[in-house]
């Protein structure tokens, strides 16, 4: 086997609620306007469009608790609530009957967004990759071991203890497994794949000192602190 010219760092292992075990994710998929109050208030009619999906690097996710840097190149930094899914098994062509069988396990997390890239970004029919990829731009709390989803849980978002964003995540316009069936469509989902499935209406800007929750019930919380 050659040498490596380059090696890149490990990427981090995040905590499970199974004893002894972690998980190293292989990317971050993320749906854009998956519930219609949040779609409306970016000015956009979610009665018109499929899912649509973007990406952030691996690399990009820490654990709940950490202390992050303000990002650089932005004044309008924003929080997106959202429900990660983590695939265990891969696959193309997903049936979505068939899709929950490929989850192992849920998290709550924190989708961050340089607003003001994005809205440019938006206006100049230019990709949102560096308003979305960013370093520590995704925020990922204690993954939870299968796919419970019953009764009728739900999402919200507190800023320094302020309530932000609150909804049901039953009014995903998309739901999980119509996600999974729908990206492995556009391409085969892997192991270790993360997707972060959309955020409810109330985003809103981040400041430098505030602590950020994004909790949903029975998850362990996805906590993250600005410096």
């Amino acid at each position: 086997m050659p040498h490596l010219a380059v090696q890149p760092p490990a990427l981090p292992v995040f905590s499970t609620d199974q004893p002894d075990t972690g998980v190293r994710l292989h990317r971050v998929i993320c749906v854009g306007r998956n519930y219609a109050e949040h779609a409306r208030e970016m000015g956009n009619d979610p009665e018109r469009e499929p899912p649509f999906f973007f990406f952030k690097p691996a690399s990009a996710v820490v654990p709940s608790g950490t202390t992050i840097p303000y990002p650089p190149a932005t004044d309008n930094l924003h929080h997106e609530a959202e429900l990660a899914v983590l695939v265990g098994t891969g696959g193309a062509e997903i049936a979505p009957q068939a899709a929950l069988s490929h989850v192992w396990g849920l998290a709550a997390a924190n989708d961050l967004t340089r607003r003001d890239l994005q809205a440019e970004a938006k206006q100049m029919r230019r990709p949102w990759d560096m308003a979305k990829g960013f370093d520590n731009s995704a925020v990922l709390g204690r993954l939870h071991r299968g796919v419970d989803l019953a009764g009728d849980r739900s999402i919200r978002c507190r800023v320094d203890d302020v309530l932000r964003q609150d909804a049901p995540l039953s009014a995903m316009i998309w739901p999980v497994e119509e996600i999974i069936a729908h990206v492995s469509r556009l391409l085969t989902l892997q192991p270790g794949d993360l997707i972060l499935t959309g955020t409810p209406a109330g985003v809103g800007p981040l400041a430098r000192g505030q602590t950020c929750t994004v909790e949903i019930d029975g998850f362990d919380p996805a906590t993250v602190t600005l410096a």
